[in-house]
């Protein structure tokens, strides 16, 4: 393998692996910052070594007995309390290959929620825990953060530091509550799990169009969730939510790995197992005798997807009727702008792109790919094919996503051809 080839597999171990190591390490340290640390030094090691010795079976396991060994190291020098150094170094023979497949492949997923449950206790604000989730559980860097927050690398870089040192100085203890105190963060908790989910589903940047292994566990996540609060509408809601998108991954992209569509989607091959269980958490949902919240509705137009045999009779008017509640119930641009494209599938493109036109000036979607994405779209529909090329051009100059650039440059490209004949 070369150089090259090692350094982009252990870029793809990293991603699927930091979230569980950062989690371990910050049960046995309890202190998050400490633990992200500890995760980066084994990745430099990393780094250093697996060129030379070639890639570990087990990576995962590897990197826990190495940031393990360097948190040991660690304390030794800075002379932590000796009860603290005992109970890390208490059981030695975790570096045992074994032991640490069984705690990876075990415990270590409960210290994931223990870990979006700190993360996402009320001293931080919601922006930290946002920038946190990102950072920790998904991976992101900090410049893909801040593109996603439309703010400055270095803005975002503090108040991730901040964050860390806020829970440390809190001692925010690593565990999911129990009664009020779990109920009082469970919105921030589901929101967490949201967006893990959604940059498994559409990545940021990469050269990949998708991340499953981030959706599945997002979906996991959400399914212990549902177990302990089984009361929770919300709760049923995104994991119907996440059901049913899942169901589509393997039509979400083509033998080369380049996006496909929805409109484009062999529905065939969507995983009506998902579906099902989609559709029975939706029901749990609606049956918790409240009004529906935004995921409960996202599943819902979800739903109208996965019901519809084929693309054209998807029932949009329905879609965009749903649309309209969530955006009565949690109101935002976006919500605007999908609601937008509803509107042109039951309406025609005419009513669509008024809306969009009418989301030109917001300010929080100034570096909004999807934006003049969708605006070419419905331009391309008008006829107008023109101005469609210049906005496909403009939204793959905004995206960090290698495949989302070339579809859509390729967009562009077949815009410039049809005006060429």
């Amino acid at each position: 393998m070369t150089v090259a080839n090692t350094q982009r597999t252990i870029d793809a171990i990293w991603r699927i692996e930091s979230a569980k190591l950062i989690a371990g390490l910050t049960r046995m340290v309890r202190d998050v910052g400490l633990a992200e640390d500890l995760a980066q030094d084994a990745l430099v090691i990393a780094l250093e070594r697996w060129p030379e010795i070639g890639i570990p079976d087990n990576p995962g396991a590897w990197l826990m007995t190495t940031a393990k060994r360097r948190a040991i190291d660690l304390l030794r020098r800075n002379k932590v309390r000796d009860q603290k150094y005992v109970e890390l170094a208490h059981n030695m023979d975790l570096y045992t290959e074994e032991d640490i497949d069984a705690a990876l492949d075990g415990e270590i997923h409960d210290d994931l929620l223990r870990l979006i449950f700190m993360t996402c206790h009320p001293v931080l604000s919601q922006d930290a825990r946002v920038a946190l989730t990102l950072r920790l559980l998904c991976g992101l860097t900090t410049d893909e953060i801040a593109r996603s927050f439309l703010a400055a690398e270095s803005t975002i870089a503090q108040r991730i530091v901040r964050a860390k040192r806020t829970l440390n100085a809190e001692k925010v203890p690593f565990e999911v509550p129990v009664g009020d105190e779990l109920k009082e963060r469970l919105a921030a908790v589901l929101e967490v799990i949201y967006l893990m989910f959604n940059e498994g589903y559409s990545a940021t940047s990469g050269d990949h169009w998708i991340r499953p292994l981030l959706c599945q566990e997002a979906l996991r996540l959400g399914r212990v969730l549902a177990e302990i609060a089984p009361q929770e509408s919300e709760v049923h809601g995104l994991v119907a939510l996440m059901e049913i998108q899942s169901s589509r991954f393997r039509t979400r992209v083509n033998a080369a790995g380049e996006p496909v569509l929805l409109m484009d989607q062999n529905r065939a091959q969507w995983d009506r197992l998902l579906i099902r269980r989609g559709l029975a958490a939706l029901e749990r949902s609606q049956k918790a005798g409240r009004p529906l919240g935004p995921y409960a509705l996202q599943a819902a137009i979800s739903a109208c997807h996965a019901e519809a045999p084929t693309a054209a009779e998807t029932n949009w008017i329905r879609i965009a009727a749903l649309y309209e509640a969530l955006s009565r119930v949690s109101p935002s641009p976006i919500v605007e702008l999908n609601r937008a494209v509803a509107i042109s599938m039951a309406f025609g493109p005419d009513f669509g792109l008024q809306i969009v036109d009418g989301l030109s000036a917001e300010p929080s979607l100034k570096g909004y790919h999807l934006l003049p994405s969708v605006r070419g779209d419905l331009l391309v529909k008008l006829g107008r094919l023109d101005e469609a090329r210049v906005e496909f051009e403009r939204a793959a100059s905004m995206t960090r996503n290698a495949k989302e650039q070339e579809l859509l440059r390729g967009r562009a490209a077949e815009c410039a051809y049809d005006t060429s004949k």
